[in-house]
Parts: C-alpha cells; sequence; structure tokens
C-alpha cells in the first residue's frame, strides 16, 4: 500500500492510472461484443493502422492524435465493408489491413525521421506517454461507452449473438456494428500509448475470454470482464513499477496468469 501511495505521488503515473483504467473499461466491455462476434483481432488491425498513420503525422509534423483518430475511423469503416464481402471473411481483412498498415508504417519511418524515441513509444508502449489532453478523451469515450451499454443493452445483445433475428426485429445492426468498431477504434488509438501498438489487442481480448471461462450469461461477462480489465491494468502498472518492467508486457503478463487460473478453476469445476 505504502508503495501505491508513493506511485500516486508522480503526476505521469496519476494521468497513466486514470486513462489506463478508462480505457480498461472501454476495451473490456467492448471486447465481449468484439470476442462473441468473432472479431478480436480488430484491434490488432486497427492498432497496425494507428501505427501507420502515427508515422505519417510525425513525418509532417503534425498532432499524432489528430491524425491517428481520423484514420483508424476510417480503417474501422473500411474494415466492416470488407468482411460485408462474403468474398473476404472478417480474419482475412484484419490480415490484410494488418500487414499493409504496418509495412506503410515501416516505410514512412525509414524515408523520414528513422526510428526514434516516440515511434519506439507508440511501438512498445511508455507509461510516460499520457498527457492532459489523452485523460480528457479517455473521460468522453469512456461516457460514450458506458451510454452504450447502459441504454441500448437489449439491443447490443442482440447484434452480438444472433444479428440476423437481431436485422429482423428492425434493429439497425450495421449502425450498431459500425459504433462498436468506431469506438474499438478510439479505444485502440488511446491505449496503444500506453501499451504500445503490439500489445493493445491483448486489453480488447485477455478479459473478456478469462470471463468467459466461469461466466455464462451475457450481463455477468461484461460485469467480471470490466472488473478483471482495471485489476490487472493496476496490477501490470504496480509491478512496472517495482521492478521497472515494461508497462505494457507486465500488463500482459498479468492478463496471462490470471486467464491460466480462471481457466484452471474451471476444469477442476467440471
Amino acid at each position: 500500500m505504502n508503495t501505491f501511495i508513493e506511485m500516486l505521488q508522480y503526476p505521469f503515473l496519476q494521468r497513466a492510472l486514470i486513462v489506463g483504467i478508462l480505457i480498461s473499461i472501454c476495451a473490456a466491455l467492448l471486447g465481449v461484443s468484439l470476442v462473441l462476434k468473432r472479431y478480436s483481432m480488430i484491434g490488432d488491425g486497427l492498432s497496425h493502422v494507428g501505427f501507420a498513420a502515427l508515422a505519417i503525422a510525425y513525418a509532417f509534423n503534425t498532432a499524432p492524435l489528430m491524425v491517428s483518430i481520423p484514420v483508424c475511423l476510417v480503417a474501422a469503416f473500411f474494415l466492416l465493408r470488407l468482411t460485408e464481402n462474403s468474398k473476404i471473411k472478417g480474419d482475412a481483412a484484419t490480415a490484410l489491413l494488418c500487414s499493409g498498415a504496418l509495412a506503410i508504417g515501416v516505410m514512412t519511418i525509414s524515408l523520414t525521421q528513422g526510428m526514434n524515441t516516440d515511434v519506439c513509444n507508440y511501438m512498445f508502449g511508455s507509461i510516460l506517454a499520457m498527457s492532459r489532453e489523452d485523460v480528457y478523451l479517455s473521460v468522453a469515450l469512456s461516457i460514450v461507452v458506458m451510454i452504450l451499454y447502459g441504454f441500448f443493452y437489449h439491443k447490443l445483445f442482440a447484434v452480438t449473438f444472433d444479428e440476423q433475428f437481431a436485422k429482423a426485429t428492425g434493429i439497425k445492426t450495421n449502425w450498431y456494428n459500425m459504433l462498436l468498431a468506431l469506438l474499438t477504434s478510439i479505444t485502440v488509438v488511446l491505449g496503444m500509448r500506453m501499451m504500445g501498438t503490439l500489445l493493445i489487442s491483448s486489453l480488447i481480448v485477455f478479459p473478456a475470454l478469462t470471463a468467459m471461462r466461469v461466466c455464462k450469461r451475457f450481463f455477468s461477462v461484461i460485469l467480471l470482464s470490466g472488473i478483471l480489465s482495471i485489476a490487472e491494468f493496476v496490477s501490470g502498472v504496480y509491478i512496472s513499477y517495482v521492478f521497472s518492467t515494461p508497462t505494457g508486457a507486465s500488463i500482459v503478463i498479468v492478463d496471462i496468469a490470471v486467464f491460466m487460473i480462471f481457466a484452471l478453476y474451471r476444469r477442476l469445476m467440471k
């Protein structure tokens, strides 16, 4: 407890904890629907797009977020349009997006300033990268996600489990799918500054999969996923601070450990 209080004395850690907790909640809630709809790798695809947009932003000396967020929003729309084509499935479309965006990012970096500290921070994450702007955007994003799941829970449930039935009942499934993709893209852009491009998808996938080991109802999975996401993030930051390890990697290690514990518990309870 004394160590945790000591951590809170640093302004950059205060910002990191606020942004991280809010992003963890958003990623966990969105992740449940994405995993159940077999879009669990969308975060990985959008993070690679965000990296390419970041590289372009640095090449033209513009604000990274002002470029990354719009580009990822367009990429999310493009990805959904691709998956609507029966010839290109969701995983194939994501693979196309990942490889193409990463190639653009690497090529842009090599032709401009080369690999520097800022670019490395976005690739592997840095707890020092959080700013006041990130805090404000994270608060706004979390409010929107909470409103979505609070007021449109039943429609999201229908869209997640049986999209054809939901469409038949008059629910605008394309609108909800697009909204999920757009909110995920903003979550990825904000989270990759701390987790890194290569690890941000873990915030979306691990809490949802872990909660599904022990919960069967959609609401209980969402609730437990959010709790686990916050606990795993805080634990990862604590480990990172005490042992001077990379923040993103520390959080993912905690994610893996908790997932294995829950999977073992489920096996023992059978």
